[in-house]
């Protein structure tokens, strides 16, 4: 009976391997089909580039896991959005770099389908391995209730994580938003202030120089339209300046 039971746990834990590294494959190539998407979705070819990259490197780590998972299918169609990706670092153009993000995204969406029936054949396999004389087999329509069960929890598994990464993805757009906004702003006050500063040298003003006052320090805290209204006060103020400035000068 020691023996039995020996050999029992062996056979449990080897499945449970082949599951765990499935499993994490699965995570890989959820991630490295996030990716692609936001990348074919992308409007540059800087962002494309971008995700493109994010996605090749999930791949790469995907393929640590998936040979001893054993789903080759799955391998193959990694090893195929591998190269393709491989080739959008070098393109020129943000048409060449989608034609190859396109069916990279295609072999991708195709490679979590394939990774998604290797997990559930390692959970029905160890099920078929564990079973003894001293335990009832399941019938037909439990075994197809439990196949149903697997596959609408890693669907509820994969759309956690996928609002998770856009969530993520918002996040770090509206912060590259927010920074593109106070630099046009500061680049347009900064041209402002040359060109105030030189009309009043030109008209002969006895002037200090006008400078652009307010703390910019905490700004990328803030709101796009707190943004917005803390650089037109700015603007405002400095206009107002530079007329009194001039008036200065008709005295």
């Amino acid at each position: 009976m020691k023996t039995y039971y020996l050999f029992f746990l062996s056979i449990v834990c080897l499945t449970s391997n082949a599951q765990t590294n499935c499993d994490e494959a699965n995570s890989y190539l959820v991630s490295a089909y996030s990716h692609v998407k936001d990348s074919y979705d992308s409007n540059n070819i800087s962002h494309l580039k971008y995700y493109a990259d994010r996605s090749l490197k999930s791949f790469k780590l995907s393929k640590n896991t998936l040979g001893d998972c054993g789903c080759e299918k799955a391998l193959t169609l990694a090893n195929k959005s591998i190269d393709l990706l491989a080739k959008v670092e070098h393109v020129t153009t943000y048409e060449d770099g989608r034609f190859f993000v396109k069916q990279a995204r295609e072999l991708s969406k195709k490679s979590v389908i394939e990774i998604d029936r290797c997990s559930v054949a390692t959970g029905n396999e160890s099920t078929e391995t564990i079973e003894t004389p001293e335990v009832s087999t399941l019938t037909d329509l439990e075994e197809e209730q439990l196949k149903l069960k697997q596959q609408q929890e890693a669907l509820k598994q994969k759309e956690h994580e996928i609002k998770a990464k856009l969530a993520q993805q918002q996040k770090q757009e509206l912060a590259l938003k927010k920074k593109q906004l106070i630099q046009a702003y500061e680049n347009a006050i900064a041209s402002n202030l040359k060109t105030y500063n030189k009309t009043l040298d030109v008209c002969d003003c006895k002037h200090d120089a006008l400078t652009a006052s307010g703390d910019t320090k905490d700004l990328e805290n803030q709101s796009l339209e707190a943004i917005k209204n803390h650089f037109n006060r700015t603007i405002k103020t400095l206009a107002t300046n530079y007329v009194a400035q001039l008036d200065l000068c008709d005295d």
